[in-house]
């Protein structure tokens, strides 16, 4: 009944001209209020997307960590906020997240074959720390959230966590064969690649508790990454020349390459506009170029014998590629997809995994068969040193790195 009186209020006794009743005024000054709200907000948030698109990012994967936000509903604002961004452009030099930045500069090195960690102070290049952990440790990966290092003790069936912050060992985590570790780009899991049992384990990020296990139709899975969007990834199968691309979140293959029957993958990379994924090959000697939505092989860039690793510059332009069987680094130029530089150690060396500085300055290389580090001036492409770690050493660390979170192996930041 007030509503009825108010409007045959408004309509009998409104004076002429453009004058409102005292009745009237708030209605009409609060609806315009509202509209300009609205648009201002709607300025803003665009500003925001077309401006730098890093902004939403960032806030939605502030979001996926607090819960707000589905996995789901998260991934499509991200991928919609990155269609034509550089996936790596949250690990530009000393782009150090809040969480990781007092953290002190530490090169974590697990020796398989001396069931060890030796950690390195980059800035004298000696080591200042070593450590025991279980048998056989692989990788040493940072956990999705960046607060975590975990060396995974592959034939111990553990993984053991350190403490970025004080670079020292707190506990073991009993996980089935965990050779690599990655997280999805949500951060909802971790999949842990099992390789000797062919499965890639999705387990909870934080406890390690399985959740769902994938068995693998090839052998010796061992690496792997993410589309832009995080809806699918592809991995490698080192044993039978094989290529996986696993949809996320169904958790399901989609489908297979054979790329040859003598050819062994090793480490997988995504372009920095994700169009292409570059696979290193140790039996073809180089790199196969992977069309990701097509899921074909595309071409073939030759670097050097025993191709293993790969690792993309800090500024995007340039991968950085491990020849173990020869002891040396080629330089890919992304835009043309041409080595442009070989950085040879001298006298011989088995360069395998690594990291970069969080400058870019460095390349961090672990010398597998030769129990020795490698730090090559990223320049120049000088050796600047030499470091005699444990024995077998394999997927070392650089710590901590730019980047908002961590999708795993030995720095895969986002």
């Amino acid at each position: 009944m007030r509503r009825r009186l108010y409007w045959r209020y408004t309509r009998v006794n409104r004076p002429r001209g453009p004058k409102f009743s005292e009745l009237e005024f708030p209605v009409v000054l609060r609806s315009g209020l509202i509209r300009l709200l609205l648009i201002t907000l709607i300025f803003v948030m665009a500003g925001l997307l077309f401006a730098h698109p890093a902004l939403l990012i960032s806030s939605v994967t502030r979001k996926i960590q607090e819960g707000a936000l589905p996995a789901n509903v998260a991934l499509r604002a991200a991928a919609k906020a990155l269609h034509t961004e550089d996936i790596y452009a949250a690990d530009r030099p000393n782009q150090l997240s809040p969480v990781v930045k007092d953290f002190p500069s530490r090169v974590y090195v697990p020796n398989s074959d001396s069931a060890s960690v030796d950690v390195i102070d980059p800035a004298t290049y000696q080591v200042v720390d070593h450590f025991k952990v279980g048998r056989l440790p692989q990788h040493i990966v940072p956990s999705y959230d960046l607060k975590t290092l975990w060396v995974l003790d592959d034939q111990g069936y553990a993984l053991t966590k350190i403490d970025p912050a004080t670079a020292k060992v707190e506990k073991t985590v009993p996980v089935d064969d965990p050779y690599n570790l990655y997280f999805t780009p949500d951060g909802s899991e971790a999949i842990v690649v099992a390789e000797a049992l062919h499965r890639l384990d999705f387990r909870d990020p934080q406890t390690m508790k399985l959740n769902f296990s994938l068995q693998v139709p090839c052998t010796g899975v061992n690496h792997l990454d993410f589309s832009a969007d995080g809806s699918y990834f592809i991995a490698s199968c080192e044993f039978d020349g094989k290529l996986l691309k696993v949809e996320t979140a169904a958790r399901k293959i989609l489908a297979t390459i054979e790329l040859g029957p003598h050819d062994m993958p090793q480490d997988v990379r995504t372009s920095p506009d994700a169009k292409t994924f570059y696979v290193a090959d140790m039996e073809a000697n180089g790199v196969h170029v992977i069309d990701p939505e097509r899921f074909a092989k595309i071409g073939f860039v030759k670097t050097g014998k025993g191709t293993h690793g790969i690792l993309v510059s800090r500024d995007s332009k340039f991968l950085y590629i491990s020849n173990r069987g020869e002891g040396s680094i080629s330089v890919m130029e992304l835009a043309s997809e041409k080595i442009i530089a070989k950085w040879r150690i001298p006298h011989g060396g088995s360069p395998d995994m690594g990291g970069i500085s969080a400058d870019g300055n460095v390349l961090w290389i672990s010398g597998r068969y030769n129990a020795e580090v490698y730090a090559f001036d990223t320049t120049s492409g000088k050796l600047l040193a030499r470091i005699p770690v444990g024995k077998g050493p394999h997927g070392l660390c650089v710590y901590p790195q730019p980047g908002r979170y961590s999708l795993g192996h030995t720095g895969l930041f986002r």
